[in-house]
């Protein structure tokens, strides 16, 4: 089996996203004729596999226009890009768009998902083959690092964008709790100058070439959500990668959240802001409830959430979908 990706948008983009920088509309609109070219001359693939959509923010048509002429393709959804467009609070959008996912899913061979909410809204729409394949990682990436010094003060880690920095608001006054009360420190990848602020946390930019380095500086990964349907279709990814370098998580009980983590085995799962603190102050005081909640979770993440697992499932899957 031979692959040949098509990304959508430049390393320029993506770095502008994660440095808080307006992103280049130039480099936007080169990536969206540069698909269109490519999608023009596919006949040559036995099959295509589809992040999402072709040409977000744009009409069915054109993605139809497009696909009668390629091979069958499969569609993947890692969160509930749908609700962008039918929850959109412009109605333009949602007349415009509210379907389009739902149509193009209609037509895949086959829609893969990261959780089971995906999975209800692809067989709500009548795709004819959903199956749902976890977020995964290669655990050769995230190798476990030796135990920290157990008096100094523990570092509790998030790892995002600037898109998304917007939850940890959620958990501000835990966290200052906690830095009060257990003398921790706030490590954040990936978020702007001005997420969490008053907390004075230590900033990394995003790379990926340091993304693993710098969760395994973490002692505690933490990820916050609301419960909304948008977050009910996201797949865990931080959580993910935190157990896979041993690292305890404390997390929101929102979608594939309470798949993940199993409270009290790997980590914590907390609702009210008391129940952060809580979860925090036991892990600050605790450094040998972290190990073995650490432990936990690198095992589960061996055992469900790695790519040595997933990737003969995906293959049978897609050589399956390339055959009809």
């Amino acid at each position: 089996m031979s692959v040949e990706t098509m990304p959508l948008l430049s390393d320029s983009y993506l770095e502008a996203l994660y440095a808080g920088r307006p992103r280049p509309f130039r480099s936007v609109a080169q990536g969206y004729l540069d698909r269109v070219r490519r999608f023009c001359d596919t006949r040559s693939f036995d099959l295509l596999w589809i992040e999402k959509e072709i040409l977000p923010w744009l009409p069915y048509g054109g993605e139809r226009a497009l696909l009668d002429a390629a091979p069958p393709y499969v569609l993947d959804f890692d969160d509930a890009w749908f609700h962008r467009y039918d929850l959109s609070r412009w109605w333009p959008v949602r007349r415009l768009l509210g379907d389009k996912l739902d149509r193009l899913m209609r037509r895949a061979a086959l829609v893969t998902v990261g959780n089971g909410y995906l999975a209800g809204r692809a067989e709500s729409a009548g795709a004819r083959h959903v199956e749902i394949l976890p977020t995964v990682v290669d655990l050769d990436h995230y190798p476990v690092p030796s135990p920290s010094e157990p008096d100094r003060p523990m570092v509790v880690g998030w790892i995002g964008s600037p898109i998304t920095e917007h939850y940890l608001d959620l958990i501000a006054g835990p966290l200052r709790d906690v830095m009060e009360a257990e003398g921790v420190r706030i490590s954040l990848v990936g978020a702007s100058p001005a997420a969490l602020g008053a907390l004075r946390p230590d900033r990394y930019l995003w790379e990926e070439e340091t993304e693993s380095r710098r969760i395994a500086g973490f002692d505690v990964g933490v990820m916050p959500l609301s419960d909304t349907p948008w977050e009910r279709g996201k797949c865990g990814y931080k959580l993910i990668q935190y157990m896979a370098c041993g690292k305890p998580v404390v997390a929101s009980p929102v979608g594939m959240n309470r798949d993940i983590v199993e409270h009290g085995v790997n980590g914590f799962l907390a609702t009210t802001p008391e129940d952060w603190t809580m979860a925090l102050g036991r892990l600050a005081a605790d450094p040998d409830l972290r190990r073995r909640m650490g432990t936990a979770g690198r095992a589960r993440v061996e055992a469900l959430y790695s790519l040595d697992r997933m990737a003969p499932r995906l293959v049978d899957l897609l050589q399956a979908a390339r055959r009809g």
